[in-house]
């Protein structure tokens, strides 16, 4: 590939040259996550597509890195300025892809500081522990993740390395190396548990525009209602609906509250809703159990989205202008356990099944809710349960994942 880049070169002026390299190398990145969500998980061409994109960015010129940067930016959050808005402010959507595709610009970019590839590569290894703003959904070994390579730091480490040894050995054993490869492969997968109860994950498709949406809130309750009972007639023995599925302050709702304590004598249920509490917001899971109940506060909030990862007076400007003060949910001071049917599962709602904090500890499995209908339509769902199973098979832990708008599943 290096030889026809280079005849390549040769026969185009340096910015086509620069722009076929870095998009060709954001592409490379990017196509596990496309073909995964057309339902295409091809293991081979995802191990050459993951190593051919590392390869490039430790070799292309300067500032064609720059380019891959920018278009790799786009291709994995050009959607995250489509939840704008449903706060008021949908004009900022577009500058907020193009921030986007700069940060990641520029992330990268740190690539383009040398054009030595020994270099290059130890930047890239470096990159892999960093999270810009606090948004962790670039994880470099996620690009391993449907492939025959492994996933863990080592393994990253051993395929950077392959693929630098051939720029300093100039004899006919120039290419020897890249058979160190062969160390990164998964030789065999660890076995994942599944928890030994019948868990029914609910899968609703809620229009965002609807959700909060009073004229709609009775028949949204109805239809939880109605898919409880169901899962109660079908002999489950837990039943888990999505992040805030009851678009709600669930404490100031007496009689639904009671209503559920009601029918968890028959089944166990999670579900997502609001809590207001010591005037503070949080978006919380509730957990009913013959006819008690638990709140698991959120732990890790999504940045720009439930908070702003800048100053104090940068918070409020953007907070009261952009979010019209909505981005202001409090945490919890750490994560929360259910103890369900006598088996230990820990809460995340949504984004806090992407993080590490949410799998410390003694951790097997995980009941996660999640509303993707902030993204609809676009490759979010897609991103988030290859992250999920990412983290999953990290740890060893299995993931019962409910979703309003797609990714609900085991993930293990």
């Amino acid at each position: 590939m290096i030889k026809k880049l280079q005849n390549l070169k040769k026969s185009t002026s340096p910015l086509v040259f620069n722009m076929a390299c870095g998009i060709i190398t954001a592409i490379l990145f990017s196509a596990f996550i496309y073909l995964e969500h057309f339902g295409i998980t091809l293991k081979f061409f995802n191990t050459i597509f993951a190593v051919a994109s590392l390869a490039l960015l430790l070799y292309i010129p300067k500032k064609a890195v720059l380019v891959a940067g920018f278009f790799i930016g786009l291709l994995w959050f050009y959607w995250i300025g489509y939840s704008f808005k449903y706060n008021g402010v949908g004009f900022l959507t577009p500058f907020v892809t193009f921030g986007f595709a700069l940060i990641y610009m520029l992330f990268f970019g740190i690539l383009s500081l040398t054009n030595k590839v020994y270099l290059r590569a130890i930047f890239l290894f470096g990159l892999s522990f960093f999270e810009p703003f606090d948004f962790n959904w670039l994880q470099i070994e996620l690009i391993f993740i449907d492939s025959y390579l492994g996933i863990f730091k080592y393994q990253f480490a051993m395929v950077l390395f392959a693929l630098t040894l051939p720029y300093y050995i100039k004899n006919k054993f120039k290419y020897t190396p890249l058979l160190l490869i062969l160390l990164s492969f998964n030789f065999h997968m660890p076995q994942i548990q599944e928890a030994p109860l019948k868990i029914k994950l609910i899968a609703t498709d809620l229009k965002q525009e609807r959700k909060w949406v009073n004229a709609f809130k009775n028949d949204i309750i109805a239809e939880n209602l109605f898919q409880i009972q169901k899962a109660i007639n079908e002999g489950y023995d837990l039943v888990v609906l999505p992040e805030s599925c009851f678009p709600l302050f669930m404490n100031t709702h007496p009689l639904l509250q009671a209503k559920l304590e009601e029918l968890s004598y028959e089944i166990s249920i999670v579900a997502g809703a609001l809590l207001y509490e010591d005037e503070k917001n949080y978006n919380v899971t509730y957990f009913f159990e013959n006819g008690n109940f638990e709140i698991a506060k959120k732990l890790v909030l999504v940045p720009f989205g439930e908070y702003i990862p800048l100053p104090q007076f940068a918070q409020k400007i953007i907070n009261d202008y952009f979010f019209a003060g909505q981005a202001d949910f409090s945490i919890a001071k750490e994560p929360t356990d259910f103890i369900i049917k006598g088996i230990k599962f820990r809460n995340a709602i949504c984004y806090e099944a992407t993080c590490q904090e949410i799998y410390e500890g003694d951790v097997h499995f995980i009941i996660a809710t999640s509303n993707n209908a902030w993204f609809a339509p676009s490759i979010e769902p897609t991103l988030q349960k290859l992250l999920m199973k990412y983290y999953a098979r990290k740890n060893r832990v299995t993931l019962y994942h409910a979703a309003n708008w797609q990714g609900s599943g085991v993930i293990k």
